[in-house]
């Protein structure tokens, strides 16, 4: 049977979805060996590995329209041809700003791939229902971790606090709607719709939220939401940084095989 080519628009989606999880990946790889514990170490490279996995099922499907492979879309496009939300691009900070960083982004990515198990893009629905299984456990580890942090010592707290207070104005845009959505057709509000309206995830992503950090003893961000555009290839320079170091070695060697 031959497989069905997506069209642009749905290659465009897959495109987003596989960048927030191959940038926030390589992110997370960079704990190996220092995060604070041995065993935190394995966790986080388990965590940095299933969303590679993610990003290699989202990019494949992506190139597919053109023919291009996820290693050419991983390591051989710039920074404006990415199209990750700037959260998964921020710096790690230290564990407690990874851990805010890492709550936010799972339980968002749970509440999608929870939806987008439904779509009528019978690729996508199939990488969602796998990919939710383990953002599952993503959240329990950053859930756990954000519990510990934020009544376990002063200082714990106040670092755990801190990381949320710097990601928190980039979470906004991981709940912003745009054209592409509409034209893909929103499951749940049309026949036959693809993908999810990321507004629509914000309540139960709040709930999940608030009963965690009232659980934690911190408080809610009120800060504003900060300009991002990396839906549009507007990015920070960090993520110019991580790209130079995550390509190096395909660039060097384009076409090697090992």
């Amino acid at each position: 049977m031959t497989a069905t080519l997506p069209g642009p628009d749905v290659a465009a989606y897959a495109l987003r979805l596989g960048d927030d999880a191959l940038v926030l990946a390589q992110r997370l790889s960079w704990w190996v060996s220092r995060a604070p514990e041995m065993e935190e170490d394995i966790a986080l490279a388990n965590i940095s590995l299933d969303l590679l996995g993610h990003a290699r099922s989202l990019l494949t499907y992506a190139g597919s329209a053109e023919g291009r492979t996820e290693d050419d879309l991983a390591f051989f496009r710039d920074a404006p041809d990415f199209r990750c939300v700037h959260l998964v691009q921020l710096d790690n900070g230290d564990f407690g700003q990874t851990i805010a960083r890492q709550i936010i982004v799972s339980l968002s990515q749970l509440g999608l791939y929870d939806a987008l198990q439904h779509s009528s893009d019978p690729v996508l629905a199939a990488i969602a229902a796998k990919a939710v299984k383990e953002v599952e456990y993503h959240v329990d580890h950053a859930w756990q971790w954000t519990l510990r942090l934020g009544v376990g010592t002063p200082e714990s707290a106040r670092r755990m606090q801190q990381g949320l207070d710097v990601v928190w104005p980039y979470v906004e845009e991981l709940f912003t709607d745009d054209e592409l959505i509409d034209r893909l057709g929103v499951i749940g509000e049309t026949d036959g719709g693809v993908a999810v309206r990321p507004s629509a995830l914000r309540a139960q992503f709040e709930e999940r939220l608030s009963r965690l950090l009232a659980e934690a003893e911190l408080v809610r961000p009120t800060l504003p939401a900060a300009r991002t555009g990396g839906r549009q290839g507007v990015h920070r320079e960090s993520l110019s940084l991580l790209l130079a170091e995550m390509q190096v070695l395909a660039r060097q060697h384009p076409g090697a095989s090992w």
